[in-house]
């Protein structure tokens, strides 16, 4: 099919959205920790956690998306 996306495509477009998500929802997850004693994880730390997790989340969110645009084509 002409013009069709590939995950693998999808996944690099979508890497710096899926990192950035990542940090935010990592460094809330911290803070809410806090309550149960947990440290606190500065926010550049979580800029860097959630760019090494955006890797493996980006086939996935992906994927998700090529389900999706598959379904609505």
């Amino acid at each position: 099919m002409a013009g069709r996306w590939s995950v693998g495509a999808l996944a690099l477009l979508l890497y710096p959205f899926v990192a950035l998500a990542a940090a935010i929802n990592l460094f809330l997850l911290a803070l809410m920790g806090q309550v149960l004693g947990l440290p606190v994880l500065a926010p550049l730390d979580a800029l860097l956690a959630g760019l090494a997790l955006g890797v493996p989340l980006a086939p996935l969110a992906g994927r998700w998306l090529r389900r999706l645009m598959d379904r609505a084509g």
